[in-house]
């Protein structure tokens, strides 16, 4: 799964028995050479589809890791983007992929707790890739909260979202393993290390966006394949801002 400039099984180790934040910390100069670094393709896919919606000023990458989401604001807003993540390692990676007086709009890196942004109504795009397992079920409401009180009216949320894996698949089996895993490792060993991939349900979701005051619709990804019954095998959350003051503090 990993490529030889990825990080070893040792160093992974490590990682897994550290906090999320110290984790990815030690893992942020190796990352983008390992499978959890979103896809380009779906990178382009989401890219195409959001650029449908716009035009948008500014742009806001939620969790933005080594920057890969801050590379599609960058293609879509005109003006600024800004990607905020609570690893210093990460931010420090992203930092190296977009130097000062590189072409395109401004590029500003915030270190904050995604769970605690320091905004004010200030985007009209946010996105997010490959980060809500690191949220429990219980903090999914505050985080979109945070979202929306960080966009202005009629700013939009987006992120892609796949189909579950069909039930005693491999897939299934194998994300089941990985979280039940995880869930012995919380219990017996601290800090904790919050990772989890079947905690993110679509009904879920657009549960806790709604109550957030997001207007919520779903854009099929059709160019990241069909499941065999013809749905598609991921599809676009796009959450919009209605109203005025609707935020965590509220």
């Amino acid at each position: 799964m990993f490529t030889k400039q990825g990080p070893t099984v040792r160093e992974l180790a490590v990682q897994a028995l550290s906090s999320t934040e110290r984790g990815y910390d030690l893992l942020a100069p190796k990352f983008d050479e390992t499978p959890y670094r979103t896809p380009d393709r779906v990178l382009d896919a989401v890219t195409r589809a959001v650029r449908e919606l716009g035009p948008f000023d500014t742009g806001l990458d939620v969790c933005c890791g080594t920057g890969a989401g801050v590379g599609v604001l960058r293609q879509l807003c005109r003006e600024r983007a800004v990607g905020v993540d609570f690893s210093a390692g990460m931010l420090a990676e992203a930092r190296g992929a977009f130097p000062p007086g590189s072409e395109g709009p401004a590029v500003h890196w915030v270190r904050a707790d995604a769970r605690s942004l320091p905004f004010a109504p200030a985007f009209d795009l946010a996105l997010s890739f490959g980060a809500f397992g690191h949220f429990l079920p219980a903090e999914r409401f505050g985080l979109f909260a945070e979202v929306y009180g960080s966009l202005r009216p009629g700013g939009q949320f987006v992120f892609p979202l796949g189909a579950p894996p069909p039930v005693g698949s491999r897939a299934y089996w194998s994300l089941f393993g990985f979280d039940a895993a995880m869930r012995v490792r919380n219990a017996l060993w601290r800090p904790r290390f919050v990772m989890y991939y079947r905690t993110f349900r679509l009904g879920d979701v657009l549960e806790d966006l709604t109550q957030a005051g997001f207007v919520v619709r779903l854009l099929p990804l059709t160019e990241l394949g069909l499941r065999p019954d013809g749905s598609p095998r991921a599809r676009l959350v796009v959450a919009t801002r209605v109203g005025q003051d609707v935020s965590a503090g509220s």
